[in-house]
């Protein structure tokens, strides 16, 4: 398996390449009065509206610094596009099968709702997020 990798509050995150469109720097805005919590936004990606999702309250992750510029991890959902604001964009990796864990125990439950599984890597540990989970409303 291949994953996007980011980071979010220190941790490594992954997203299935498959299910990514593109990685790019935060764009501009626009709320969306009355949103539920975590919804950032809109933005306008070449034309294309889209909603953006902001990862760091449903992972129970303090607000990003108001001088902080987070980036923006594009991901299909039911075949549209969302936007996902992550601290910093990693690498792809490459990782197999027989490397697989279960979520591990010390994760608080609601973070281990959105989160599919771990890999171990050298020196890291990288949790891959349920992007239907972590994007539904």
């Amino acid at each position: 398996m291949q994953y996007v990798t980011f980071t979010l509050g220190g941790s490594l995150y992954g997203v299935d390449v498959t299910r990514v469109q593109e990685a790019l720097r935060s764009h501009v805005r626009t709320r969306v009065p009355l949103a539920p919590v975590g919804t950032a936004g809109l933005v306008n990606l070449r034309g294309q509206v889209v909603l953006t999702i902001d990862l760091r309250p449903r992972l129970g992750l303090e607000p990003l610094a108001d001088d902080a510029e987070p980036m923006m991890v594009v991901v299909q959902v039911a075949g549209e596009p969302i936007s996902l604001l992550v601290d910093e964009i990693g690498d792809v990796v490459e990782v197999g099968p027989e490397r697989f864990e279960q979520p591990p125990d010390t994760l608080d439950a609601e973070l281990r709702e959105l989160i599919l599984g771990a890999y171990k890597l050298e020196g890291d540990l990288l949790l891959v997020l349920d992007v239907d989970a972590a994007t539904a409303t």
